[in-house]
């Protein structure tokens, strides 16, 4: 007698402790916008493939991004699976279903020139040192939003990544663990950069005077104008109008975290260190992602090895070289 819906809505519950809750909210999410308008009010039992297929290529004549309907059948099977267990289904109808190819976008970055127009451009305005840590150290905007001060060593000069803000958030419940266990990390900043943060640290006491009672202290490098989480879209309209009033290429955010993995390795910085810095699980992560940003240097290469290779005449102690002395002269050589 169980409807989708219904099922749907006790699987979400049965989860929610054992799962991140930035992945628990966009399953309920998708469930609630994308799933149960439609399928919903059929029976658990009655589920047919063709009816999930048709989902599929409704979502994608209406514009929804591949990426979301990947997620829609991801919460689809998930939950079909454990009607499996519970024996409640025979079979995951969902199985005879072929899911949407993930299509990889082309990645948009920001070259050197852009780079220096737009941190100019953002000189004056509150988010002026977020966007040059951003480009500064690639941190993902969830990891920005969730610096603390606590988290700045003066002295080495060390930022060490602890946490990220979650996605959607309740006073006093902000912070979720980083993406991968590579993502607690320590990122070494530059002289430059730590000026930077010197003067937004000013700049926030201005800010707490100025807000007095209303400050929540929460010891944030970015936070709202009275302390509490800065709101991601707040930070994400004054993004989009920035780049418009400058005139440069329309890029997400997240490019901006592509920016700096391109700068580094373009210098020539070890792509295990930029793995390090962007706190990827893996270096193979990285070089899938940016392996198409080092630049070429087969030419390099190839010289250094004939380098390496060619012989080098040696001095013997009798003066004469090693390729003058033939092994009939010497049995031993």
């Amino acid at each position: 007698k169980f409807t989708f819906q219904d099922f749907l809505t006790t699987w979400l519950t049965s989860i929610q402790s054992s799962i991140k809750s930035t992945t628990w909210y966009q399953y309920d999410m998708t469930s609630n916008r994308h799933i149960i308008p439609i399928l919903g009010k059929y029976k658990l039992v009655n589920l047919r493939p063709e009816q999930f297929q048709f989902l599929y290529n409704t979502k994608l004549k209406s514009g929804t991004g591949v990426r979301t309907i990947e997620v829609i059948h991801t919460v689809i099977h998930k939950s079909l699976n454990h009607a499996v267990k519970l024996g409640v289904l025979s079979r995951n109808p969902s199985d005879a279903v072929s899911k949407p190819r993930t299509i990889n976008n082309e990645m948009r970055i920001f070259s050197e020139d852009e780079v220096n127009r737009f941190l100019n451009l953002s000189q004056g305005t509150r988010y002026e040192t977020l966007y040059h840590i951003a480009i500064a150290t690639g941190l993902r905007q969830s990891e920005l939003l969730a610096i603390k001060w606590s988290d700045l060593d003066w002295e080495k000069r060390t930022l060490n990544v602890q946490r990220q803000l979650k996605r959607k958030h309740i006073t006093g419940d902000y912070y979720d663990s980083p993406k991968t266990s590579n993502g607690r990390r320590s990122i070494t900043l530059g002289l430059k950069t730590i000026q930077k943060l010197r003067e937004q640290h000013k700049r926030q006491e201005k800010e707490r005077d100025t807000a007095g009672i209303r400050w929540k202290e929460n010891d944030l490098i970015f936070p709202s104008t009275i302390g509490t989480p800065m709101g991601q879209n707040n930070l994400f309209r004054s993004f989009k109008a920035l780049l418009r009033t400058s005139g440069l290429p329309e890029i997400r955010f997240h490019d901006l975290r592509h920016t700096a993995a391109s700068l580094m390795l373009n210098y020539g910085v070890s792509p295990i260190i930029v793995s390090r810095r962007l706190g990827h699980s893996k270096i193979s992560i990285t070089l899938d992602v940016y392996g198409h940003l080092i630049p070429e240097m087969q030419n390099e290469a190839a010289e250094l090895i004939d380098d390496l290779i060619t012989p080098i005449p040696v001095e013997l102690h009798t003066g004469c070289t090693r390729k003058d002395i033939s092994p009939i002269d010497n049995p031993h050589i």
